[in-house]
């Protein structure tokens, strides 16, 4: 099997999706974690378009990491010479060593976007990739809207490509930049390029317009394309690029491309979940290979399956991209699920054990709870199967007061009285809203006896209604994070007075984080 190079452009394509904005240091984290990773080419940005990108490019030539950075530009003005064409300058000032030219390949587009001739649109090809090749560089050519002008008029689409692979490019990458082709269309069309341009070296840049990106960049590939171009978790303008991270394991381990070293796999999962990181945006649960819920089980059935042999409902071991089995809780899991998830806990759950937990989540998820993402209240009743296990804590009371007086403003109020021990603690603390103000009853109460709670904030409060039928009467579902240093955990409570949901919920949590943070578990 050919070795295929990938291309990575999230830092351009990616930043232009609609809701993420890279700084400066943001560029540089992430070319050092591609880098490190494996990366072959990463495509940094368009230089000279703003300051920002200025500043990027001055610092990422400086940081000596074993990829090829490229900068990215467009072929030469209409009727304009190489050397006074502002654009090409600023990619010689970038310093990187390879440089991506884009240019027309449809003659569509060469008519109605450039307004010049065919004619001239071969010849800004042919004169902007000689001109960057005389300044040493390595020179790929993105050929945009290539299988849409190939369709068009098909000669004047190689014509292009003729254009820069005799002018001195390198790499000839077509481009399916409106993503509205099919697989067999990508695998027909660059099987002709293929054999119309022999020697030439192929790559592809797929959109996902039609949520085929990653099938038609594989297809690109099964006929002679050796390049990959896409982006970390499919980060693009309007829907997305074609996912580097579902494309990558899917050459390797289902095509059997070699293209990275297997223990740079391992990375994999970590590698996207950081880049969703720095980009701001949740890491999605649901992303093939690396998603938090890409080898969860649910099922009973299938969860049964899996604890006899893995791979009855896995198509691959999650340990390969560096990511893990799960199960999920619910009212469809039998007692596989239960006891798979006690055994990633280091507990041991017996069948009668099994059945008691689930009889009792299946009677609370038909009141409202939800244990799917509320793992931690799962594990809560684990423990409390232990013959040995105390509660920290019993509530014995609780009061909650939100009141709003003309000239003092809106007052919440709440007291708690809880049981540590054989002792009674009562205490009493105003907050911004009544769920605040019981939190911060409850932490009072418990801090002197637990002060390992004083590491523990809350990340996340959501409601839910329930049953939007019954109005302000309907049952209400929250769940609460809490974080202590990077570990963080979810519990959930549901009740038609939202009080006492939030109750459940956080007292839950702040049992939770005493037995975990004090047992070290």
């Amino acid at each position: 099997m050919n070795p295929i190079l990938l291309y990575d452009t999230t830092l351009r394509d990616g930043s232009q999706r609609e809701d993420i904005s890279f700084s400066v240091e943001d560029k540089l984290s992430i070319v050092n974690r591609l880098a490190a990773f494996g990366m072959h080419y990463i495509e940094c940005g368009w230089p000279g378009s703003n300051p920002k990108d200025a500043e990027f490019f001055a610092r990422a030539n400086r940081l000596n990491v074993p990829v090829r950075l490229a900068a990215f530009g467009r072929t030469r003005n209409a009727h304009k010479l190489c050397d006074d064409d502002a654009n090409l300058q600023a990619l010689v000032v970038a310093g990187t060593p390879a440089v991506t030219l884009v240019g027309k390949a449809w003659d569509y587009h060469v008519r109605h976007v450039l307004s010049t001739t065919s004619e001239e649109n071969l010849a800004m090809i042919a004169d902007s990739v000689a001109w960057m090749k005389a300044q040493g560089r390595e020179v790929i050519f993105d050929a945009e809207h290539f299988y849409d002008g190939f369709l068009a008029n098909s000669e004047y689409a190689l014509a292009t490509l003729r254009a820069a692979a005799e002018a001195g490019a390198d790499w000839l990458v077509l481009c399916e930049t409106n993503g509205g082709k099919l697989p067999w269309e990508m695998e027909a069309i660059t099987r002709e390029v293929a054999t119309r341009q022999p020697g030439a070296r192929i790559g592809v840049h797929c959109h996902n317009d039609t949520g085929c990106a990653v099938a038609n960049s594989l297809a690109a590939v099964r006929s002679g394309a050796t390049m990959v171009q896409g982006t970390i978790n499919g980060y693009g303008e309007r829907v997305g690029n074609a996912d580097l991270v579902s494309i990558l394991p899917n050459l390797q381990l289902k095509m059997g491309h070699p293209v990275l070293p297997d223990d740079r796999l391992l990375e994999l999962t970590t590698l996207s979940r950081f880049v969703a990181e720095v980009a701001n945006l949740k890491h999605d649960d649901h992303q093939p290979y690396t998603g938090h819920s890409a080898f969860a089980h649910k099922g009973g059935i299938h969860v049964a399956a899996i604890l006899k042999s893995p791979d009855t409902y896995q198509h691959i071991d999650p340990e390969r991209v560096g990511n893990v089995m799960r199960s999920v809780t619910s009212e469809l899991s039998g007692r596989g699920n239960l006891q798979l998830q006690a055994r990633r806990l280091g507990l041991n759950l017996d069948n009668e054990a099994a059945q008691h937990v689930l009889g009792q989540i299946k009677r609370l998820e038909h009141e409202g709870f939800t244990f799917e993402a509320a793992e931690a209240s799962v594990e809560l009743m684990f423990h409390r199967l232990r013959a040995d296990y105390r509660r920290p804590f019993e509530l014995l009371d609780y009061f909650v007061i939100t009141e709003r007086r003309h000239g003092r403003g809106l007052l919440a109020e709440a007291t708690v009285k809880v049981k540590v021990g054989e002792t009674t603690k009562f205490t009493a603390a105003e907050g911004n809203g009544p769920v605040n103000a019981l939190a911060s009853a409850l932490y009072s109460a418990l801090v002197e006896d637990y002060p390992v709670l004083r590491s523990v904030r809350l990340a996340d409060y959501k409601v839910r209604i329930l049953s939007g039928s019954a109005g302000t009467a309907a049952n209400t579902r929250v769940l609460i994070d809490f974080q202590s240093g990077t570990d963080v955990w979810t519990t959930v409570g549901a009740n038609a007075n939202i009080i006492e949901a939030s109750w459940r919920a956080l007292s839950d949590s702040m049992e939770y984080a005493i037995v975990r943070l004090r047992d070290g578990n």
